[in-house]
């Protein structure tokens, strides 16, 4: 008995570093960690749902090699796009195995992590404004962090916890999601904010089409829409301070990576619509370079020019190997072919099959809202090839759920 509870604080741990590692910052460190994780946690066997959704991304990495040109120059790039081709293929194996060995306490595990990060970002907050004079929101997002989507799961299950069979008492309950809050909120992230409505809409059912959704969403459709126009008729500035800083970002999403026209040689317009600008051109060089290269993409390697040298973090360049975008991305190493495939991985998670079992149609609607939060995840931000991600853990940890809870099910039932 001893043993087994060794085991399990052993696997525990392992799926704590694993989601936590990519706060870090160094994906060398999390591809490393990840890499050994797969392989102590592999399994002899996984379903044909598993495998047809893994699939996806293994085809659009192997698109990617077929279609690269191999030269001694070009080779670090070239590694360097397999590892991050690789990462959701590492990822999502990783959940997968993984939740086996947490099954009993597999979501008071999430929720217990979040809360360990959520105590670590705090930490920094208050040690960057008492010791770093972090007193803007840029200063606080740029030594604390500029997002946490795993601290967002952790806060949604936390605040649905009854509906996956948690037990947390009251005062516990309330220190928890006082903190986590408090965290999320702490990055001033727009994504954050979106998924926390989409995972929320999602569990409360509102993606299923009846009435009651349809009111809910045009409710919420109405408060957003009359937000936004609220936030216009503010008028916040661009080189604002404090919220004021959050709100011109809110105030310019609509365009920031939908315009489709921008002035490169005005800074204003090209900071402000940069995500834009990576689009527009990786469109335009994918169309110059012929119909096969549209289809399949340039491979490992590839690269966009930006026409002009710009500043991303502390570095200035002109061409760029990875966008914010993970369809263009995927469509730059992979072509139209890896975009579909892509879109197809986020419709397998959207189409669940019906469960009876009540934690299992939970787990459905978490599912749903994160495919719906993938659509905006993917556009803006990577997805699962953003190096400090860990949703691919997360949802390969669901589908190994559902599936042991299917079988615990029949067996219970006497389908053995």
């Amino acid at each position: 008995m001893a043993f087994v509870l060794k085991k399990n604080k052993f696997y525990f741990a392992l799926f704590a570093l694993c989601l936590m590692i990519p706060y870090y910052g160094s994906y060398e460190l999390t591809f490393l960690i990840w890499s050994f994780s797969v392989l102590i946690t592999i399994q002899k066997k996984y379903s044909q749902t598993f495998i047809k959704y893994l699939s996806c991304f293994i085809l659009i990495l192997l698109i990617s090699v077929f279609r690269t040109k191999f030269k001694i120059e070009n080779i670090y790039s070239i590694i360097r796009d397999f590892t991050y081709l690789l990462k959701p293929i590492l990822g999502i194996i990783l959940g997968y195995q993984i939740c086996k060995y947490n099954y009993k306490t597999a979501f008071l595990s999430v929720i217990k992590i979040s809360y360990f990060v959520s105590l670590i970002h705090v930490f920094f907050i208050v040690f960057s404004v008492l010791f770093r004079n972090a007193h803007t929101v840029v200063d606080i997002r740029f030594y604390c962090g500029y997002f946490s989507d795993f601290e967002v799961y952790g806060l949604i299950i936390l605040l649905f916890h009854k509906k996956f069979d948690i037990e947390i008492h009251k005062k516990k309950f309330y220190l928890m999601v006082a903190i986590i809050t408090f965290s999320s909120l702490m990055y001033l992230s727009r994504n954050n904010f979106i998924q926390f409505i989409i995972l929320f809409c999602g569990l409360k059912g509102y993606f299923i089409l009846n009435k009651r959704a349809i009111l809910a969403i045009t409710s919420l459709t109405l408060f957003i829409v009359i937000s936004y126009l609220i936030i216009l008729a503010i008028n916040p500035k661009r080189n604002g301070v404090g919220f004021e800083a959050f709100l011109y970002k809110v105030k310019i999403a609509p365009t920031e990576a939908f315009k489709s026209k921008i002035k490169t040689h005005d800074n204003i317009d090209f900071n402000d619509n940069y995500r834009s600008v990576e689009i527009i051109n990786t469109i335009r060089q994918m169309q110059y370079k012929g119909s096969l290269t549209m289809l399949l993409g340039e491979g490992l390697g590839s690269k966009v020019d930006l026409k002009q040298k710009v500043w991303l973090g502390d570095l200035e360049m002109r061409y760029i190997y990875v966008l914010h975008n993970a369809f263009m991305t995927t469509y730059l190493k992979s072509g139209i072919l890896g975009i579909l495939l892509l879109l197809y991985s986020i419709y397998l998670i959207y189409n669940q099959p019906k469960s009876k079992i009540p934690i299992n149609k939970n787990i459905n609607f978490l599912l749903v809202g994160t495919a719906i939060f993938l659509l905006i995840s993917n556009w803006v931000l990577m997805g699962y090839y953003f190096t400090e991600d860990s949703k691919s853990i997360l949802v390969g940890f669901l589908i190994a759920y559902k599936e042991i809870t299917d079988k615990k099910e029949l067996l219970k039932n006497g389908f053995a």
